[in-house]
């Protein structure tokens, strides 16, 4: 297996994965299973996982397996204090039918970020990104090429003590399985902006990829879905108006020729890898972009006044999602999503670049050769 066309792979990488990660490949595929014309996010998994353990000094037992279930104890220290944290990647086909991965060294740089906070080791190199291409390469005819399609990768990593005292664990279990997906929404969406529960605070772990804050966003989007609603848009803790982010996604606001994004200066937000390709595909079709703090009262102010144009959600499993309704109190914003030009030129170019329609002169995917 090569791996090529990636700016900045360091060639030893790969050679440490392959000499450090064991492959026992599965003897009897499920991709026949699979109806790759109808896919659904997140509910079919490829035939294989990487699986590696950390003893409290180093990764060890590095090995890519068929895909199945881990046994893990009811002291699991993960089930009691919540230290889990993920990331999510996808892989798609280029015009010559290799895989090719978007940008996992930002998600891996993300993914350690994040195992800081939560009082976890650091994942290696070899581990996440060459372990990462070794599996794809394995599950390669899994990653579909249907329109909106794509391999869902989803590297995780929990605490394996089994021990229910509250400290760190020193022992944890990282794990990447792959999934053949469709779009996440398949239509535009609405959106309730909440004011009363908030996602995170300042000195929080808001800017972390942790599982518990996901958990504590579940009640109140039950709440917003038993209403009619999509997802939630959250506002600060503060002052219960400046913009964060939705459940899955960040949020983009086009108002007149400029793009306004929440900045991340709080440690309140996610900084997804989609929104910052955004972000630069944005500046590149000539709007300004503005990334700063954003109060729902200048959204509504720009939709009384007529110069809103278009807000979409971004991130990536969603990539870029529409938003057609979005409500605030007495405020009911309406958005014909039909005419946003904006965003269609956004999914475009990114799916140009993602896909190999166009050359990749930003240097954002990793290809797998054959």
């Amino acid at each position: 297996m090569m791996v090529v066309d990636y700016p900045g792979v360091n060639a030893t990488v790969m050679e440490q994965a392959l000499k450090q990660i064991k492959v026992n490949k599965t003897t009897n595929s499920r991709i026949n299973e699979v109806d790759f014309n109808n896919l659904v996010f997140g509910k079919k998994y490829a035939d294989h996982m990487l699986v590696a353990d950390f003893d409290g000094e180093q990764w060890h037992s590095a090995e890519i397996l068929p895909f199945q279930h881990i046994s893990v104890s009811p002291s699991n220290a993960a089930w009691h204090y919540g230290q889990a944290i993920f990331e999510g990647i996808k892989a798609y086909k280029d015009q010559e039918g290799h895989p090719m991965i978007f940008r996992p060294y930002d998600n891996y740089a993300r993914f350690n970020i994040s195992a800081e906070r939560m009082g976890m080791p650091a994942v290696p190199e070899w581990l996440f990104i060459g372990g990462m291409a070794m599996l794809i390469d394995l599950d390669r005819n899994w990653v579909p090429t249907g329109e909106g399609c794509s391999l869902y990768l989803r590297p995780f990593m929990i605490a394996a003590d089994e021990f229910i005292g509250v400290r760190p664990s020193d022992t944890y279990k990282f794990v990447i399985i792959n999934s053949p997906s469709g779009a996440y929404f398949n239509k535009p969406i609405k959106l309730l902006v909440q004011d009363k529960y908030i996602r995170a605070f300042p000195g929080g772990v808001g800017y972390a990829k942790a599982a518990g804050n996901y958990g504590g966003a579940m009640y109140p989007t039950m709440q917003a879905r038993k209403q009619g609603y999509d997802q939630i848009l959250w506002v600060d803790g503060m002052e219960h108006k400046y913009l964060q982010e939705c459940g899955t996604m960040n949020v983009f606001a086009i108002i007149g020729n400029k793009a306004l994004t929440p900045d991340l200066n709080q440690g309140t937000i996610l900084a997804g890898v989609t929104r910052a390709s955004v972000m630069t595909l944005l500046e590149e079709m000539g709007l300004t972009l503005e990334e700063r703090p954003v109060s729902i009262d200048e959204i509504v102010a720009a939709w009384k006044a007529g110069t809103l144009r278009e807000v979409f959600g971004t991130g990536t499993a969603s990539s870029v999602a529409y938003v057609e309704q979005l409500d605030y109190k007495d405020h009911h914003i309406q958005l014909d999503t039909a005419k946003y030009e904006v965003g269609a030129e956004v999914i475009r170019r990114l799916d140009a670049i993602r896909t190999g329609k166009v050359a990749d002169d930003k240097g954002w995917n990793y290809r797998i050769d054959k």
